[in-house]
C-alpha cells in the first residue's frame, strides 16, 4: 500500500456520522494552486487505491505538461474481521485506509497552460472514482 499514514494516534478508529445530509453550492469554491480542479458532488469513502490509481491516470495523461496537486489523503483506518469467525472477541484488524469526502471537496488540481489535456486527464479519473465529481476551471 503507498497511501498510509506512516504514524497515528491510534490503530482503529469507529466510522462516524455520515456525510450525506450536507448540500453545498459548489459555486462559492476557488483552486488555490491549479488551473482547472476535481471537486467532489456526493459524499463517500476513497480507497488509498483509488487515489493511487487516479493519481498514476493523470501523471501518465499529462506527462511533463502540467503539475499535478493531490489535496487527499487517506487518514482513516478501516477494520475488517476475518471470514469464519464468530461475533465477539474485540475489533478486526486494520484492512485498509480510506478518505472520508463531504461534498464540495477539491479533490486535485492541475496546474498547466494546456487546459483541453488537463480537461482529458480529469474525465479518465472521474470513471476511475466511486463518488460523482465534476470539473472546475479557474476563470
Amino acid at each position: 500500500m503507498l497511501f498510509k499514514p506512516h504514524n497515528s494516534k491510534y490503530k482503529k478508529q469507529q466510522k462516524g456520522k455520515s456525510n450525506s445530509r450536507i448540500n453545498k453550492v459548489f459555486e462559492l469554491f476557488t483552486l488555490k494552486h491549479g488551473s482547472i480542479g476535481l471537486i467532489a458532488i456526493s459524499s463517500g469513502f476513497l480507497t488509498s487505491d483509488e487515489i493511487k490509481t487516479v493519481r498514476q491516470t493523470v501523471q501518465k495523461s499529462l506527462k511533463k505538461h502540467g503539475r499535478l496537486i493531490l489535496n487527499i489523503y487517506p487518514q482513516t483506518p478501516i477494520t475488517k474481521k476475518p471470514l469464519g469467525i464468530r461475533m465477539g472477541k474485540g475489533k478486526g484488524a486494520v484492512d485498509h485506509w480510506v478518505f472520508k469526502v463531504r461534498p464540495g471537496t477539491i479533490l486535485l488540481e492541475i496546474e498547466t497552460q494546456f487546459i483541453s489535456l488537463a480537461i482529458k486527464a480529469l474525465k479518465l479519473a472521474q470513471i476511475r472514482l466511486s463518488i460523482n465529481t465534476k470539473i472546475l476551471i479557474k476563470s
